[in-house]
């Protein structure tokens, strides 16, 4: 393999921009194509963090005429650009179809038909996938439960149920070989984006990889998109002396993985070849509830505003799901270096001082979820 030439979708962006340093200073040439898109970049401008020594592209993934020259030139693809949230999805189907499951289309109808010296395509997917996490009955064994009906939101039980005995479920870390379950539109079109460039890959002989991101966080996250990770809109409340809101009773378990390890992760996929046609989970291995993350950023920036728990769901949100990142530590060597308190530090130390500021705009986005019925109303 003879990599050199990257072309990073999405390269603009909050993990894009990331990899562009990191593969910078790996010595790659990168060429990034990124649309700019006003919910991510708020200025429509090429932020000020953009690499110096890469050469930059505003364009369209949809757009063959900006997308397919810049495929003819790179030796690897590294497909991030998507439209990113599960609530929004959920209203905006056309959208999210159109930019994540066509843009990825076009990406792989020009390999396809055009002649072209692409050694590998690593595609952006995500835990969305999975739909709820891996689960076990003690008496039953494992279990792979759906979506929690309106019912059981409404009625504030949170928790699934065996449905053989009734017990409790435990969760435990989800594997890439659990059954898929998608449960919004982001999550169709994440699977669709996978399963597509896996195909195409086998098929083609074109080494092809999906990391599956669990919760990505760190310097760079939009502060002012209310469809951003949920860490980046805490940060955003508490800046502007608001509480977090945190949905149900706050006791959801989740995966935080610093962009560090996520940036160090997708470069072992580009250079290994151990994890090429298969899916990838990138997380840290270590499990959390959303309501801790809430107060430790809320400790951590020296502010005493608690979590604001609404006992609501969202009839789109799972209960857990956290990652077992034994295929990526056994097939690549990945091992993550960021504990989540030290990588919390760093989102907060950069939120401080962000060119862009933050303008929290939660409460709009949660206004839409309500307007849209996407929000449960307490029966309990």
């Amino acid at each position: 393999m003879s990599i050199r030439n990257v072309l990073v979708t999405g390269g603009a962006g909050y993990i894009g921009s990331h990899l562009v340093d990191g593969l910078v200073v790996r010595g790659y040439d990168v060429v990034v194509l990124d649309s700019l898109v006003s919910q991510v970049h708020r200025t429509g401008t090429w932020p000020s963090y953009v690499n110096a020594k890469a050469r930059y592209v505003r364009g369209d993934v949809r757009d063959r005429d900006a997308l397919q020259p810049l495929v003819l030139r790179a030796d690897a693809v590294v497909h991030l650009a998507a439209a990113v949230s599960v609530g929004q999805s959920m209203y905006e189907v056309d959208r999210y179809v159109d930019i994540n499951t066509r843009g990825t289309a076009l990406l792989l109808d020009i390999l396809v038909n055009q002649r072209h010296h692409v050694e590998k395509v690593i595609v952006a997917s995500s835990i969305g996938v999975y739909g709820e996490g891996a689960y076990e009955c003690g008496a039953c064994g494992p279990q792979a439960p759906g979506l929690r009906p309106a019912a059981q939101l409404a009625a504030r039980q949170w928790e699934h149920r065996c449905p053989r005995c009734d017990a409790e479920l435990r969760p435990v870390p989800t594997p890439e070989s659990k059954a898929l379950y998608r449960d919004n539109i982001y999550s169709m079109t994440k699977h669709h984006q996978e399963e597509m460039v896996l195909l195409i890959g086998r098929t083609y002989g074109i080494p092809a990889v999906a990391p599956r991101f669990f919760n990505v966080y760190g310097p760079r996250q939009s502060l002012s998109n209310p469809y951003a990770g949920v860490a980046a809109i805490f940060v955003s409340r508490l800046l502007n002396d608001r509480q977090p809101v945190v949905f149900e009773d706050g006791g959801q378990l989740r995966d935080f993985v610093s962009i560090h390890d996520a940036v160090r992760c997708l470069a072992l996929m580009l250079e290994k070849p151990g994890a090429d046609f298969f899916p990838v989970n990138v997380g840290s291995g270590y499990t959390v509830t959303i309501l801790e993350v809430a107060r430790t950023l809320a400790r951590l920036l020296g502010k005493s505003i608690e979590p604001l728990v609404t006992n609501r769901g969202r009839t789109f949100d799972i209960r857990h799901n956290t990652a077992d990142i034994t295929f990526a530590r056994d097939r690549l060597g990945f091992t993550p270096t960021v504990p989540l308190e030290e990588g919390m530090a760093e989102l907060i130390a950069w939120a401080r001082t962000s060119p862009d500021g933050a303008v929290d705009l939660f409460d709009r986005a949660l206004s839409e979820l309500e307007q849209k019925g996407l929000l449960v109303q307490p029966t309990a």
